[in-house]
């Protein structure tokens, strides 16, 4: 019976862990160690720059910062981060439209002419994974 009940939470237990997913994200590159950096979590493309899913504020250390989202669920995702120089909690923007503040995206996508694409940015995680991710400033 002992037998029984151990199999039974060993089942349990990895159902319950199936699909919390792991975002590591690690930030180079900095100009300097001002400020904090802000990094965002997407799970939506039609929210992507305007709306997270998870956010977080990490001090920056050495021109460097990594930042570990947990529990994520299998899905699409992305990232966006910007240098908060002036700790002052939004991206400044020069004329209302080109960042004043240095910023980056999950694999390094770029916009032209315009914010980065989340067909560019976005990124797959499922099966429990960790997913490590490097982005530079």
């Amino acid at each position: 019976m002992h037998t029984i009940i151990s199999y039974l939470i060993l089942l349990l237990t990895g159902m319950v862990m199936h699909g919390q997913n792991t975002v590591e994200v690690s930030i180079r590159d900095f100009d300097n160690d001002n400020g904090h950096v802000r990094v965002g979590l997407y799970n939506d493309e039609s929210k992507f720059l305007a709306e997270t899913y998870k956010a977080v504020k990490k001090e920056i250390v050495n021109k460097q910062a990594t930042v570990t989202f947990i529990d994520i669920p299998d899905g699409i995702y992305a990232i966006s981060c910007y240098h908060d120089e002036d700790d002052n909690g939004q991206l400044n923007m020069l004329l209302g439209m080109i960042p004043s503040e240095p910023y980056g995206t999950s694999n390094n996508a770029r916009g032209f002419f315009g914010p980065p694409k989340w067909k560019d940015a976005k990124f797959e995680v499922k099966d429990g994974e960790l997913r490590k991710l490097d982005i530079n400033m």
